[in-house]
């Protein structure tokens, strides 16, 4: 990873400027690859190695020809090692496609041929992964690698039995468990096809009118730009999954909209932020994180987007409230009307466009698996952009998107096979239930501590890696000690899944809030707390729903689901009062303290803790009533 002024940046930034031949034979490669994934997922799939091995081999090209080794070679030309690195990038891809048949009868005992490609595999997964996503990924698997050659050197519980460099590569090169385990097939059966719609929605014009459909509907309010920004990051992030892709995509238009309304940059750029992180959690798509989320829990995608809907839904209300009580205590207006958009107008223009996710959603909740309906949404999104001239796809449109989709999915494709290795480490070694057990003896039974411990290891973790890896890595060590305690299945993935979204909002590593500050000429430091108060609903809410599984619709009747749901609905919007000390008017400390008591108790779940949040609430709210009466002023 690399740093400017001291602050990470993303290293999609730095990719080469090819022309040319060059050019000419990198676009061939991209084309391919994203025909190759569409066919599979709307025609027919090969076995599942074979159809893996293909996806890995392209994107590993692709990553030498665009990631230039450092900036120091980032000139238009390819050095000797990049060619080597494609070349060898595809001949690892066609021996295990045309070898498939011998592999798997000679598992167990690899050839010469085995582990000299494994050994090629491994090394350029690992460089491809720097050049894409820096070093923090890279390190942390090979440290995994470390201890599954050396592990057992270490005594005690945290050592295990001796495994030779051959059977060590083996495991990562040629069984489900590696390099082409579960992260890999979600990556090459539909998050491909997800990120290829993103690129489809960017050249078709639906991205722009998803913003511009957000910004009619909210701009002429007070605080009208921030509340666009908060939609429509939402819309954008649950489909392109990256905070900061998302930032780039929508920051650009709304931050500048928010601080010519009155909003300081600080606060612009944190709005920016955290809404962006907060897409990754929003149903139906939530990135490429949720998809392996749905693979390693075992629970059916539309499900799993249905638990993780009201947590989402409350973020956003939490995220929603403190901009709207920003601009009131800015005295801000909306923005004036001839100056918004139409939303009819917008409609005609490209709303059509949002057919697309509202299909995926249509056909995920109705039992479709989400390479079908990853597939039915590029279909609708190319299908409806010849309704109207402005939106129609041409030849080169339609070969840009293509190009656009395989050059966007190189980083998941490169964060996700590395993950591989780490996976395949722990697998072999059987660290994660070790480390369940001692996660379980450390905190004693107590959920909450253990729960504290795994918010700390998502948080820290998340720093320096995407948020796809850190799941799997995460989900595969302490989502199991956190079961073992009782929590639910679902309720435990979703846990480390918040806190690993949210590490790109959190300080001092928090890439999202840096790249928002940039965009609003902001101080970075300032942009990043104001995006850390925001979300801070995304800090206490999993700590909520491990308690009051209720939240998640996996317990209770309907009822007790509905009273849940809307006492902890009026929680946030005490929770957002808390954090911007005004609720009514402006707090007194012991006010805020009381409010924020308040909000945890209704947000909590139980009787006990919602009459006494209640009461809190009430109190606050009867004495402000009672001040503004005196002074002849009544409650906003």
């Amino acid at each position: 990873m690399n740093f400017d002024n001291g602050f990470p940046k993303d290293r999609s930034d730095e990719r080469r400027t090819l022309i040319g031949s060059v050019r000419k034979i990198a676009l061939i490669l991209a084309v391919v690859m994203s025909l190759f994934h569409l066919y599979s997922s709307g025609v027919e799939m090969l076995p599942q190695m074979q159809h893996r091995a293909i996806h890995l081999a392209l994107a590993l090209a692709l990553a030498f020809f665009w990631y230039p080794h450092s900036n120091k070679h980032g000139s238009e030309r390819l050095p000797w090692f990049d060619v080597l690195g494609i070349v060898l990038s595809l001949i690892i891809g066609i021996y295990l496609v045309l070898d498939y048949e011998n592999i798997v009868v000679r598992a167990g005992d690899p050839s010469l041929g085995d582990l000299f490609f494994g050994v090629i595999t491994i090394v350029m997964v690992l460089e491809v992964t720097r050049r894409t996503m820096g070093w923090p990924l890279v390190i942390v698997a090979l440290g995994f690698l470390a201890y599954a050659a050396l592990g057992h050197l270490i005594p005690g519980a945290l050592g295990h039995r001796k495994y030779d460099i051959a059977r060590i590569i083996e495991h990562m090169f040629l069984t489900s468990e590696g390099i082409y385990g579960v992260a890999i097939y979600v990556t090459s059966t539909f998050v491909f096809v997800f990120i290829l719609l993103g690129a489809f929605l960017t050249e078709t014009g639906g991205a722009k009118a998803f913003i511009d459909l957000a910004f009619s509907l909210t701009g002429g309010y007070r605080g009208g730009p921030a509340k666009a920004a908060v939609i429509a990051s939402g819309l954008m992030g649950t489909i392109s999954g990256s905070a900061f892709a998302n930032v780039a995509g929508t920051g650009t238009f709304t931050i500048p909209l928010m601080k010519s309304l009155g909003y300081k940059p600080e606060f612009a750029g944190g709005v920016e932020a955290a809404a962006s992180a907060g897409g990754q959690i929003m149903p139906p798509i939530m990135g490429a994180a949720a998809f392996i989320m749905a693979e390693m829990t075992g629970v059916p995608y539309g499900k799993l987007i249905i638990y993780a809907a009201i947590p989402a839904i409350l973020y956003y209300v939490a995220v929603f409230v403190m901009v709207d009580i920003e601009a009131v205590k800015l005295g801000l207006k909306g923005v004036a009307k001839e100056r918004l958009p139409r939303f009819i107008e917008v409609l005609k223009r490209g709303g059509f466009l949002l057919l697309a996710p509202i299909g995926i959603f249509y056909m995920l909740i109705v039992g479709y698996s989400p390479i079908k309906a990853s597939f039915a949404g590029v279909m609708l999104v190319i299908l409806t952009s010849f309704l109207t001239k402005e939106t129609r796809l041409n030849i080169r449109g339609f070969m840009r998107a293509l190009e656009l989709g395989a050059i966007s999915s190189l980083s998941v494709i490169a964060a996700c096979a590395c993950a591989g290795l780490i996976v395949g480490s722990i697998t072999l070694t059987g660290i994660g239930l070790k480390f369940a057990d001692l996660v379980v003896a450390i905190s004693r039974g107590n959920v909450y501590l253990a729960s504290f411990m795994a918010m700390f290891a998502s948080i820290v973790m998340g720093m320096g890696m995407p948020t796809t890896a850190l799941y799997i890595i995460l989900g595969s060590i302490v989502a199991p000690a956190m079961v073992k305690l009782g929590v639910p299945v679902v309720a435990a993935h979703l846990f480390i899944f918040y806190f690993g979204c949210m590490a790109a909002v959190t300080p001092p590593v928090a890439l999202s809030s840096y790249l928002a500050a940039a965009i609003a000429k902001a101080d970075p430091i300032s942009t990043a707390l104001n995006g850390l108060k925001l979300s801070l609903a995304a800090f206490i809410l999993p700590f909520l729903f491990i308690v009051n599984p209720e939240l998640l619709l996996l317990k209770g009747t309907l009822v007790d689901q509905v009273w849940a749901i809307c006492t902890a609905m009026v929680g946030v919007f005490a929770l957002a009062g808390c954090l911007e000390g005004y609720f009514g008017g402006s707090l007194r400390f012991y006010q805020r303290l009381l409010l924020g008591g308040g909000a945890l108790g209704l947000m909590h779940g139980g009787k006990f803790t919602d009459v006494l949040g209640l009461i809190l609430l009430l109190g606050v709210l009867i004495q402000k009533l009672l001040t503004r009466r005196k002074r002849g002023v009544s409650l906003e």
